[in-house]
């Protein structure tokens, strides 16, 4: 029997096996959960199933610093290759954003980025099928990080809006002067929301989120602190010289997609309705870097916002992401 496209999880994390979560994680404060390691597709389908998720987007978590060279880009490609291998052996249940080499790439004192970006961008997605790209909020260390509005980045901005590819953007794991407040407060849940609006903010004022609007760019996390903040850059910016007026800044910032990934409540939805059009908000989990009761309590909250408008809510759970993900469109034959 056929069935309608229930949800799509549009921000579900790809953990290859070498990349040791279990280990990796300790310097940022956040323990993904023992059951979810080491990650299979088979857990996370066993998830998806339980939580009535049709497809996930598999995405590979924003690293946006370490050795640059062969080795890297090896690594980059290696990963879009093994997400490509998941999503051919269920074609119907997932789907993937590309990953790309660190940006910042060099060879002896030549930056021989955007090449090798542009060149991951074709090869992945006219060859491996992959359904967009993820990018991290900025890339490099520290004070020496770099905010993917940056001049030297426009290239790849330029092939994205030409190819109107869906861009996921996912804040950076940068650890503030802190690193962070507390150890119940670690970077993933206080810095990394506000990574992401400062990305968000650094396209707006640039001028290259309207430069390049045909790039279809999705925020993590309900955006972080972008809805709360983007007001504040609408004026504030212009008095330090940015040629956009407020409007011009405000419209910029609602033309971003918004995903729910541990975000969806009462507080942050009314927000979001008030800031963007329905269409903006995608259905996203975060799994498996979260738990499926993590992820169950966000997903009531939404339930529960829109428990008087079903056609909202099925909008938000599958049919946005059906507009940016059409290929998904046919209904799933059990």
């Amino acid at each position: 029997m056929a069935v309608p496209v229930r949800r799509i999880d549009i921000h579900h994390h790809f953990f290859p096996a070498e990349l040791n979560k279990a280990k990796s994680n300790e310097r940022v404060g956040w323990y993904t959960p023992a059951e979810n390691l080491p990650w299979t597709p088979e857990i996370s389908l066993k998830f998806m199933d339980a939580a009535c998720i049709d497809v996930a987007i598999l995405s590979f978590p924003a690293i946006a610093s370490g050795s640059v060279g062969q080795e890297n880009r090896d690594q980059a490609r290696h990963r879009n290759r093994a997400m490509a291998d998941i999503c051919r052996a269920h074609p119907r249940r997932f789907g993937f954003f590309a990953t790309l080499p660190f940006l910042d790439d060099v060879e002896g004192t030549t930056l021989i980025f955007p090449r090798r970006a542009l060149a991951e961008i074709a090869y992945t997605l006219d060859e491996l099928r992959a359904d967009g790209i993820g990018l991290s909020a900025s890339y490099g260390d520290g004070a020496n990080a770099t905010y993917i509005g940056d001049d030297r980045y426009d290239p790849v901005w330029a092939e994205l809006n030409t190819r109107a590819a869906p861009v996921f953007i996912h804040g950076s794991q940068n650890p503030s002067s802190t690193p962070y407040p507390h150890p119940f407060l670690g970077i993933p849940i206080t810095e990394v929301p506000n990574e992401t609006f400062k990305a968000a903010a650094h396209l707006v004022v640039t001028g290259r989120k309207r430069k390049y609007a045909d790039a279809r760019i999705i925020l993590a996390h309900l955006g972080g602190s972008t809805p709360f903040l983007a007001a504040r850059v609408a004026v504030l910016s212009g008095h330090m010289g940015c040629p956009l007026s407020p409007d011009d800044i405000m419209d910029d910032f609602k033309s971003f997609y918004y995903d729910t990934a541990l975000s969806a409540h009462a507080s942050t939805l009314t927000a979001m309705e008030a800031f963007v059009t329905p269409e903006r908000i995608l259905f996203g989990t975060d799994f498996p870097a979260a738990s499926g009761e993590m992820v169950g309590w966000y997903t009531k909250n939404l339930e529960q916002f829109h428990s008087e408008d079903d056609e909202k809510l099925h909008n938000v759970m599958a049919a946005n992401a059906l507009n940016l993900f059409p290929r998904f469109q046919q209904p799933i034959i059990n």
